[in-house]
């Protein structure tokens, strides 16, 4: 037997046992590779004014650490807070004002249908359902913050040896060091990276605003709201639609319709829009070392894959695969075009 194929075949039974004990962390992994490779540039920046590596490596470790784990414990602390002091009577006054509601004219072929929908909502069932699903996001964002525990510490060693890690992966793969490959996924990754980043702050301030005008806490909604945002189609109106229920539940009809009109108009018509395009413009013209041209239609649809295939990690680990993709299409097409010569 030849020393090449039993060598490939012992790579291939040491690398199948080298997954099979480290799948827990092939997830968190991926996406510290990702994460470091859309903060290259920031890197890259320190190193001009800071010189040793741990500094550098740990300053941009707490940074990712207060941008994602100081907003999600707030979150979670105040959602735990909220659901022990959980007020059902609110509940049984927003079914109650179902007895007031006048259908109009125009639907009075569906009235029977209506009412019927109307004389089946309970209270109590609802009550339930509302503490069962807060009691089931509390127990599940315990696997987040490990998971977001495990994406740190690889971040922090992945930056730390990333010289020596491109350095290597440039050597063993047949491609040509000056290869476009890795430049143009950090590019693509960076610009998914802030832009999501950067709107979602934008979007969660814009509504935290209306939430403090009518007395809730404003630093709450708008971390939730920043995180419904990354939603796709959805987005916040996970979070703008409960807040206006529960101010019409209290009798504030006027407030329930401005925090609609609000959300609606000045957050997902103007701010998402037409705001969050010159956004995307904006990183990849300044804040990206080398622009690159990138369908924003495309950015979206991978970002919905990941996160129906993925859940919340997949708005990187989506435009991630879709981006390899298609540098590997380049990468095939300009392989062509050599041997076409």
């Amino acid at each position: 037997m030849s020393q090449k194929y039993f060598f490939i075949g012992l790579f291939l039974f040491v690398l199948y046992w080298v997954g099979y004990l480290y799948r827990p962390f092939l997830t968190p992994i991926f996406i510290a590779i990702m994460l470091s490779l859309a903060t290259s540039n920031f890197y890259l920046y320190l190193d001009k004014c800071c010189k040793p590596r741990a500094v550098k490596t740990t300053i941009l470790t707490l940074i990712l650490a207060v941008l994602f784990f100081a907003p999600i414990a707030y979150a979670l602390n105040s959602l735990a807070a909220m659901v022990n002091n959980f007020d059902t009577s609110m509940v049984e006054k927003m079914v109650g004002m179902k007895a007031d509601f006048v259908l109009p004219e125009y639907l009075d072929f569906a009235k029977p249908q209506i009412e019927g929908i109307l004389e089946s909502i309970n209270s109590q069932e609802i009550t339930t359902k509302i503490l069962d699903f807060s009691t089931a996001i509390l127990k599940n964002s315990a696997g987040f913050v490990k998971d977001m525990f495990m994406i740190l510490v690889f971040y922090f060693f992945v930056n730390y040896y990333g010289k020596e890690l491109a350095s290597y992966i440039r050597d063993i793969l047949p491609l040509d060091r000056d290869s476009a490959f890795f430049d143009e996924s950090a590019n693509v990754m960076s610009i998914v990276f802030y832009s999501i980043l950067i709107t979602a702050i934008f979007e969660g301030a814009l509504f935290a605003i209306i939430a403090m005008v009518y007395g809730h806490d404003g630093l709450l909604f708008g971390i939730l709201y920043g995180f419904a945002s990354l939603v796709p189609i959805i987005g916040g109106a996970l979070m703008w639609i409960p807040l206006a229920l529960y101010e019409y539940g209290n009798g504030n009809t006027v407030s329930a319709i401005v925090i609609g009109v609000y959300s609606i108009v000045v957050i997902s018509v103007i701010a998402d829009t037409f705001i969050k395009p010159v956004i995307i413009d904006y990183v990849n013209d300044f804040m990206i070392k080398t622009p690159t041209k990138i369908n924003s239609i495309l950015i979206f649809f991978s970002i919905l894959a990941g996160l129906t295939s993925f859940g919340f990690w997949g708005m990187i680990i989506g435009p991630a695969i879709t981006t390899f993709f298609i540098s590997l299409l380049k990468i095939y097409q300009r392989l062509l075009d050599e041997d076409n010569k």
